[in-house]
């Protein structure tokens, strides 16, 4: 991939930010720093990586997509927003009385989400089963799952992440969002999950760690993932929490937080002049 194409990609998670940041809106909670933090890998995956189509939303060779941290759908939608399969308007609405953009992802109400989310530890359970459907099917899809590191303390995430191995589910790629921060704390200090890599290694998969805002780098170990086979692939992105956003990254504050109008303000152009 040529710079040209790694800057439009940068600049679709600059895009994908300021319509966090609109999401959540002023003066009401939303989950701010979980959804900056993977933003890069996001537009990663819709932009350059998964084969999807907005005008066909069930297209059966898809690559799908389970955000299993989902309460932090708002990049979620952010990218579904862009890519066409609903009005980037929408995004003013999250959380309203009779929006489809509720606080989790909801499959029923959300044109383009795979799975409902956001009880942490059952998205890569659901994640497993897709990509052993589409196996099953003989479609050539690949399945993604966006994970959180506070997320990983549930025991189900385990459960899933044996059986991937045992079943060689080498079209399954988890992303690790690695902000190290979840809603009360620092992770290592409410529940060590610690070391990642060799957990998962002795649990079967291949594992690759990547700078989770370094654009170039996750289209890399993206593309070379797909070569691997055998067993499915953990991708370990050490991000930061609220990146893009001078005040919030970093802050724990910001993991289900609420703006203030001058907040709002100040983050839009902050995010505006990132793109210059």
């Amino acid at each position: 991939m040529d710079t040209q194409q790694i800057r439009r990609l940068e600049l679709t998670a600059r895009d994908l930010r300021a319509l966090i940041v609109r999401g959540v809106g002023v003066n009401q909670k939303g989950h701010l720093g979980g959804s900056c933090s993977i933003a890069d890998v996001v537009a990663a995956l819709y932009f350059y990586k998964m084969r999807h189509d907005p005008k066909r939303p069930d297209w059966r060779e898809r690559d799908r997509f389970v955000f299993s941290k989902g309460h932090a759908a708002l990049v979620q939608y952010a990218a579904l927003a862009l890519s066409g399969y609903f009005p980037v308007e929408d995004m003013d609405r999250v959380k309203h009385f009779g929006s489809p953009l509720q606080g989790h992802p909801d499959l029923r109400k959300t044109r383009g989400v795979e799975a409902n989310t956001g009880s942490l530890g059952q998205g890569l359970s659901t994640a497993c089963g897709m990509a052993a459907g589409v196996r099953i099917d003989g479609y050539n899809s690949c399945v993604y799952c966006i994970l959180g590191d506070g997320e990983i303390a549930e025991g189900q995430i385990w459960e899933a992440a044996m059986a991937a191995a045992h079943f060689k589910l080498d079209n399954l790629v988890a992303v690790l969002d690695s902000n190290r921060l979840q809603a009360t704390g620092v992770c290592g200090e409410r529940f060590n999950t610690y070391p990642h890599r060799e957990k998962w290694e002795s649990f079967g998969w291949a594992v690759s760690d990547v700078d989770g805002h370094d654009m170039a780098a996750i289209v890399a170990v993206l593309d070379r993932i797909e070569q691997e086979k055998g067993r499915p692939h953990l991708v370990i992105a050490h991000t930061i929490k609220g990146k893009g956003i001078s005040f919030a990254e970093g802050k724990v504050a910001f993991h289900n937080g609420s703006l203030t109008q001058a907040q709002y303000d100040q983050a839009l152009s902050e995010l505006a002049k990132a793109g210059m």
